[in-house]
């Protein structure tokens, strides 16, 4: 009996292990699934790593390599370098760029630009070229340099504007004479490991790849010729690539409240709250206190955010049928200007701007059926250069609106920008629940006032 009961009992536990094993496998499908889905959901919340802005979808530099003639040993090549950024330049002290040579090539010769190092040339004699090094570094020259040196749209000091600001701007170009290269379309070797500071970190540069060569035309517009190869190199932007912290923040304020909402507290990291400089200290007016360092240390002003920039919204004024904004920009850092700035904000209201006193503005609309964004730009010669922190560190100016009324609002923070950037770098803003709020005697019942109003008129008519 007992064998049998043994056997009984084996049997059993051979009828249910299939079943049983089918719920195991599928508790640890659904538990695969889940943990699966938990870590799209992290990588989701993760800042962005990949060089994509969804306010500029299309935004890259785009780095051009014209070869225009074959030479005894190699090619000279026209670099053009475009920034079709809408919103973010290069600024001082401008833009480097890096790569590396396939084989042994070296650079006979540059114009318009030059390399940061020669490397051992030792094995030449006579000619000595410009650079021998496997991985040259090239910035562009400086303005002024004598004519014999200059190429077409080079030597701004490595400064390029943004496409959306200024188009012209917005290009660099040299050219450069290289040797001990391929000399035809078959046997010319891309360079590889293309980098490019801009003047910081955050660029990532893709692979050289060969396109249809570019065509020119003469000054006349009656003949066209174009280039023997060409290859471009696209580099794209991540603001988390550049910086761990964010290196602006915004604060808001409105005539409906006198709460004004701060930046938020070490809203771009506070390890440079050891260091700073008070404003009211002797520190902050000792002669060159302004000279920039080599390696962009800044030097902040001291505040509770310890922010390079900080954006100032007020809500100004109310009208019939507008509303009015004052945006200010307040730079922190003795030790930075900003040449040819830029400020981005998202807002809804942006779709009907009227008037702009005293920047320049153009509606960004990167996705043709939304027109919520718009870029505002100091106006030249006037105030596109934002100084160092002191009395002159700040521009600002006002925005005129025209009301919708069907979307309208001065609840739960409408007024204010949904997104801010800064020189293309997205600014923090303050929680949602600390925006300024419209005090208990502005949420007014019309109904309730027009019912009270009729029990007056009938009160007086009863006496």
């Amino acid at each position: 009996m007992e064998f049998d009961q043994s056997t009984t009992t084996s049997h059993k536990f051979l009828s249910i292990s299939p079943s049983y094993c089918q719920r195991r496998k599928c508790c640890s499908f659904l538990q695969l699934k889940f943990i699966c889905g938990l870590v799209v959901l992290f990588l989701i919340m993760l800042p962005n790593t990949a060089a994509y802005d969804p306010l500029d979808p299309t935004g890259n530099i785009t780095i051009k390599w014209d070869v225009v003639s074959w030479t005894a040993d190699g090619y000279v090549a026209a670099v053009t370098m475009s920034n079709f950024q809408m919103y973010r330049s290069i600024m001082s002290p401008g833009w480097t760029l890096g790569w590396q040579w396939a084989k042994k090539e070296v650079i006979w010769s540059m114009v318009g630009a030059q390399t940061t190092e020669q490397g051992d040339c030792s094995k030449f004699k006579g000619n000595v070229p410009h650079c021998c090094k496997k991985n040259p570094i090239v910035v562009d020259l400086l303005p002024g340099v004598p004519y014999n040196q200059q190429f077409s749209n080079c030597c701004k000091g490595g400064v390029v504007s943004a496409w959306g600001q200024d188009p012209i701007g917005s290009v660099s170009a040299f050219q450069v004479s290289v040797g001990v290269a391929g000399t035809s379309n078959k046997t010319v070797k891309l360079p590889t490991n293309f980098s490019l500071l801009g003047p910081g970190p955050g660029y990532t540069c893709g692979p050289a790849k060969v396109v249809p060569s570019t065509v020119y035309f003469t000054p006349d517009h009656r003949r066209k010729t174009q280039a023997l190869m060409t290859w471009n190199v696209t580099c794209t932007y991540s603001q988390f690539l550049a910086a761990r912290n964010p290196s602006c923040c915004v604060s808001f304020s409105s005539f409906y409240n006198e709460t004004i909402t701060p930046c938020p507290s070490c809203a771009c990291g506070c390890q440079n709250k050891n260091n700073c400089i008070r404003s009211n200290s002797k520190e902050a007016h000792r002669a060159g206190i302004n000279t920039r360092r080599k390696d962009n240390t800044p030097l902040l002003q001291c505040t509770h955010h310890m922010c390079p920039i900080r954006v100032h919204w007020h809500v100004k004024l109310n009208y019939k049928d507008y509303w009015r904004v004052k945006i200010a920009i307040t730079n922190f850092n003795y030790r930075m200007n900003y040449t040819q700035w830029t400020l981005v904000a998202q807002h809804p209201n942006l779709n009907a701007v009227t008037q702009v006193f005293s920047f320049d503005y153009k509606p960004l609309v990167p996705y043709e059926a939304i027109n919520d964004t718009g870029m505002f730009y100091g106006m030249k010669y006037y105030n596109d250069l934002l100084m160092e922190a002191g009395p002159q560190g700040n521009v600002q100016s006002e925005v005129l609106l025209r009301k919708n009324k069907d979307t309208f609002t001065f609840k739960q923070g409408w007024a204010f920008p949904r997104k801010v950037y800064f020189n293309g770098d997205e600014c923090l803003l303050p929680p949602p629940d600390t925006y300024p709020f419209l005090p208990n005697s502005a949420h007014v019942n019309p109904i309730a006032i027009l019912t009270m109003a009729f029990s007056a008129l009938l009160f007086m008519f009863n006496m």
